[in-house]
């Protein structure tokens, strides 16, 4: 039975368009943002684009940098949100790595959880119809293909199909890299939305670009705790990462040492991994101690009681750590009113690609999601008064996808979990963090078997209701598809950038000539393509901050 909802024009920016809550991830420990005195806009956006390698969308990236204030306002004194200050009355800023300034605002080291409970607080506040316990599974396009139609999606209390039709949807379902061995989302992250986008013909960017958080909580096998962050504010307050052999080892590496981007520090711990310069769980150590116990545990309370969970203490001892694959900076290409190439499907949050080009800024994930997440709201409400109308879906995909999605139950059981073990250390191993021609061969090769093994393997028949193996089934799916398309994209760049790094073309490239990956899958094939990056606002060599007050700025690695 297909349901109609309906956009209102009258929700406040971060619920228009929803029919779920907007949501902030729990590990945001930070929102940049240029309010403070010696900063600037122009500042925010060249520290951007510097740290995405002159890959960004220059245009996504101004958007952001420029409604960045002005959203934070709106979180405070529309959406009730408080943010730490200093005794003047300033918001606090504080150090996250790749910045030139102390610009990320927060709520201690729980600034995610603060803005998700005000949020939760506005739409639970209002007559808002929510389609709760329910999994997108398809986005349908209208019968003529010719604009959305809606989502079919899945209620997973039932078991049952649901047709939701719009006339506009917006597509934030989250990244999720949770097809790495070490990963940072919780396990139900699975990237559904992009391999959606992928099955429907959009266009994604950037896919090779997978962001590793460097100081992942290493607690042992067992605990779904481990990989969890341990927040980029530990190391900006001075923190100190030890080999096993207990040396500092960042100097030798980056003369920012801890301080150096997320990029820099993740291949630096993976480098004393491979060298077994290790901690007895196969990590590197993080030490907060020689900053004053009491201090640590004053302004890192939720990171102190994270690591006081699985019997480590954070504040006066050593923390066992491990890069973790934390966040995609590629997505659906869009423009800056989140429209993608199918009329009236919008995107925003990790799901969108282009913002952050070869590598994300801590502090810019949370303001992109919301800076975004409001110009979508504010956009399709315009949009769906002007031309928004229900339109017939096409019934042919959709009797298609609830074939796909009865796969399982046709086949003999077989063992899931041994096979996404099998892609996680495959995606690790192969794709991870330092990448090669031959591995990437390897990877695709045998990432196409899994994909291959699994639409062979059945689950037990124990109906479709509350079937957690049913969407671990569809989860491992949504992951094989994303996952060859960042092993294909890797594969095309012959280059260093960001977040990508090969050791047989470890060099950065001509910024000059800088571009990115397009990728499109047709059917089960995919397709990548090198796209030049336009320089819309400023080129390599050139700064948009005036001269005399330019001298923080640094050069991108």
């Amino acid at each position: 039975m297909p349901i109609k909802a309906i956009l209102s024009s009258r929700l406040p920016w971060p619920l228009k368009g929803c029919w779920e809550n907007a949501v902030v991830p729990e590990w945001c420990r930070g929102y940049n943002v240029a309010l403070n005195h010696g900063d600037s806009v122009e500042r925010h956006f060249m520290d951007t684009i510097h740290g995405g390698y002159w890959i960004p969308n220059q245009e996504l990236a101004w958007k952001l940098v420029e409604t960045a204030p002005k959203r934070v306002l709106e979180l405070e004194n529309e959406i009730g949100c408080f943010f730490d200050r200093v005794d003047d009355g300033s918001l606090h800023g504080k150090a996250f790595a790749g910045q030139t300034f102390d610009r990320t605002i927060h709520k201690g080291d729980l600034t995610g959880i603060e803005i998700i409970n005000r949020l939760a607080e506005q739409v639970w506040s209002r007559p808002i119809d929510r389609l709760e316990d329910h999994r997108a599974i398809e986005i349908i396009q209208s019968e003529d293909g010719s604009r959305i139609s809606g989502i079919l999606m899945l209620n997973i209390r039932t078991g049952k199909p649901l047709l939701v039709q719009a006339k506009a949807v917006m597509l934030g379902t989250g990244g999720g890299p949770t097809m790495y061995r070490y990963h940072t989302p919780s396990g139900e992250k699975s990237c559904d939305g992009l391999a959606m986008a992928l099955r429907a013909g959009l266009n994604l960017r950037d896919m090779e670009m997978v962001q590793f958080h460097p100081t992942g909580l290493l607690a042992g096998e067992g605990t779904r705790l481990t990989g969890t962050v341990l927040e980029e504010g530990l190391r900006g307050a001075g923190g100190h990462l030890l080999n096993g052999k207990g040396e500092r080892f960042m100097h030798a590496y980056d003369e920012r040492g801890e301080r150096a981007t997320r990029d820099v520090v993740s291949r630096s711990i993976y480098r004393e991994m491979r060298k077994g310069n290790t901690t007895k769980s196969g990590g590197v150590h993080i030490s907060m101690a020689h900053l004053g116990p009491d201090n640590v545990r004053k302004k890192f309370k939720g990171m102190v009681s994270r690591c006081k969970d699985v019997g480590a203490d954070l504040a006066g001892g050593l923390v066992e750590v491990v890069p973790t694959a934390h966040y995609m900076m590629g997505g659906v290409e869009v423009n800056v009113n989140c429209e993608t190439a199918m009329p009236g499907l919008y995107c925003a949050g990790e799901d969108a690609g282009g913002v952050h080009g070869g590598n994300r800024l801590g502090g810019n994930g949370v303001a992109n999601s919301t800076v975004y997440g409001g110009i979508a709201g504010d956009v399709m409400a315009d949009w769906v008064a002007r031309e928004g109308q229900f339109v017939e879906p096409d019934r042919n995909r959709i009797a298609q996808t609830l074939a796909f999605i009865d796969t399982p139950f046709r086949q003999n059981p077989g063992d899931l979990t041994e096979l996404r073990y099998r892609l996680l250390d495959k995606m690790w191993d192969d794709a991870g963090i330092i990448r090669n021609e031959e591995g990437l061969m390897r990877a695709y090769d045998d990432v196409l078997a899994i994909r291959e093994e699994l639409m062979g393997l059945g689950i037990p028949d124990q109906g479709k209701a509350y079937n957690q193996t049913w969407h671990d089934w569809l989860n491992l799916h949504s992951q094989i598809s994303v996952s060859l398309s960042i092993i294909k994209s890797a594969q095309l760049r012959k280059n260093s950038r960001g977040a990508h790094f090969r050791d047989d073309y470890p060099e950065k490239g001509d910024l000059d000539t800088s571009t990115y990956v397009r990728v499109r899958q047709d059917g089960d094939a995919i397709t990548v393509t090198e796209i030049p990056v336009e320089f819309t606002r400023v080129r390599p060599g050139q700064t948009l901050i005036p001269e005399e007050n330019d001298n923080k700025i640094g050069v991108a690695s």
